[in-house]
């Protein structure tokens, strides 16, 4: 890989990368690294001559795997304040939406954020996590319907399941 393709690639992917993996984490330190590693790792690789899309893709793997590797290792990354603490701060959607995604487990996060924030299908979340296709849409099923509990006011279900 040249270094203007390389340059054009970053470009494109760094900040939604970066993003992917602050949400997911709840931490920017974090964020920093898994993007420095995931790049560094993408480069060390023999998977440089990948289309942009591939590339993309890959790079979302490995930074989803470092994340997983923090968390096996026991790492405390997820820290979030409390409901009131947040909504005393705003009443703004995108403040609820990110606490309801810090209450939520990590996998189910990535799954969120990768579906509705990337834009990504089901076989594109299953490149990027390494999941089976079948399984992110069952887990992406099961991500939404906690994310809907924690955003449903107590008592409103409309007859459905959280």
């Amino acid at each position: 890989m040249d270094e203007s393709t390389f340059n054009a690639l970053y470009a494109d992917t760094a900040k939604p990368l970066w993003n992917y993996v602050a949400r997911v984490s709840g931490r920017n330190d974090i964020a920093d690294d898994v993007l420095q590693e995931a790049f560094f790792r993408f480069l060390r690789s023999s998977r440089t001559g990948l289309s942009k899309v591939e590339a993309r893709l890959y790079l979302f793997r490995i930074a989803t795997n470092l994340l997983n590797d923090i968390w096996r290792r026991g790492e405390d990354i997820g820290g979030c304040e409390s409901k009131e603490a947040v909504m005393e701060s705003r009443f703004d959607i995108a403040l609820d939406a990110g606490w309801v995604l810090q209450q939520l487990k990590p996998r189910a996060r990535e799954l969120l954020w990768l579906a509705y924030v990337e834009g990504m299908s089901h076989s594109e979340i299953a490149k990027a996590t390494g999941l089976n296709r079948m399984s992110v849409r069952i887990l992406l099923l099961r991500a939404r319907r906690q994310a809907r509990a924690y955003l449903e006011p107590k008592g409103e279900t409309d007859g459905r399941l959280p």
